[in-house]
């Protein structure tokens, strides 16, 4: 394994941010939206929608830094309805209950991104909002869409040939209690919007994160710059939730990474882990960021060109030379392997770049 010298290592420092920025706004941006739309025309009272300004990285590590995170995806609270840094695909896929992958229509889908501020009508619950997202698509930017479910190439989680090598998960000993959004924060807390509600982020002693969702359960995640890898891991978590939190791992390499499915048939809450490598994290996260238009921060000066260049390859791959994460899921007795499956989809039929004006 090759070394990193002192300006590689500044670079990695940097890069470690940006990699939990990114990890955290996609797996924000990238989840459901907060429920089937209601029956019936619902709509805003009044929204205000303008294309999101440029990301500034620098700025994005200093937030880090200082203990908190940019407001990126939906917020819902009381009447106001807030859409931050969101692709038209992300809006349509959250007015329709579904996640980016699931919605087919033109390449530029992923790139163009809105801010949406909005009020609702009073009386309207946080379940109204995406009908009423739909029906701001429909007028601001002429959405004509309709849902269809086809089968297309999936990654099947299945179970290996020795079987699965999973440990029964460990069920909290009180229900998790919803999270307080106005309680004060610590040194090394922050809070971050999810799509079901606030996510409590805090930065460990022991150099790891733990994000704890509350009923959605607790995740923590852990950088080795040594080794260049991520662990994740969650204590209790369903064959379909491991499932969902492959996929939002694979969508990071962007808008057209393959969605998994559960098919493991297994039934219950399960210990798991993953460790993958940084260099394939980062490879997805660029692949990502060129597909928004955006450029990531390069090498240390001189250096002509990513930070990544002249560290070690990664480990274990797929043998179609895809993420590590595929070897990290078989040391668990699962397998990923390329299926068919009919999957629920938005067809786009036509939509306008540019919104009607406020």
């Amino acid at each position: 394994m090759c070394k990193v010298v002192a300006g590689e290592k500044e670079s990695w420092i940097f890069m470690r941010k940006v990699i939990f920025v990114f990890f955290l706004m996609m797996a924000v941006v990238g989840t459901r939206g907060q429920g089937q739309p209601a029956q019936g025309k619902l709509a805003f009272e009044v929204a205000s929608v303008h294309p999101s300004p440029a990301l500034d990285m620098s700025k994005l590590a200093a937030q880090i830094q200082a203990g908190s995170m940019p407001r990126f995806g939906a917020h819902v609270d009381g009447t106001r309805a807030e859409y931050v840094y969101m692709s038209l695909k992300e809006l349509v896929a959250n007015a329709y209950g579904l996640k980016a992958y699931q919605v087919s229509g033109p390449a530029w889908l992923g790139s163009e991104r809105f801010d949406i501020v909005a009020k609702m009508p009073d009386g309207s619950s946080k379940d109204d909002a995406p009908a009423m997202l739909r029906s701001l698509l429909e007028e601001r930017f002429k959405l004509t869409a309709h849902s269809d479910k086809q089968e297309h190439p999936v990654l099947g989680l299945v179970v290996g040939k020795a079987g699965p090598k999973l440990k029964d998960g460990i069920a909290p000993a009180t229900p998790p209690e919803p999270i307080d959004e106005n309680a004060p924060l610590k040194p090394g807390e922050f809070r971050m919007q999810g799509p079901d509600g606030p996510i409590h982020i805090t930065r460990n002693g022991d150099g790891t994160m733990t994000m704890n969702m509350g009923k959605n359960g607790i995740v923590t995640q852990k950088m080795d710059m040594q080794t260049q890898t991520m662990h994740m891991e969650s204590s209790y978590v369903t064959m379909p939730g491991f499932a969902d939190m492959l996929t939002n791992l694979m969508q990071m390499g962007g808008a057209g990474g393959p969605q998994v499915v559960d098919m493991t048939e297994l039934k219950g809450n399960y210990q798991v882990a993953l460790d993958f490598s940084l260099v394939d994290l980062m490879a997805m996260i660029r692949e990502r960021a060129k597909e928004m238009g955006m450029t990531m921060p390069g090498g240390p000066a001189g250096g002509g060109g990513g930070a990544t260049d002249n560290l070690p390859a990664s480990g274990v791959t797929d043998p179609a030379g895809r993420s590590s994460v595929y070897a990290s899921v078989e040391k668990l007795g699962l397998k990923l392997e390329s299926r068919k499956a009919p999957v629920e989809q938005v067809m786009v039929e036509s939509i306008e770049k540019t919104p009607t004006e406020n």
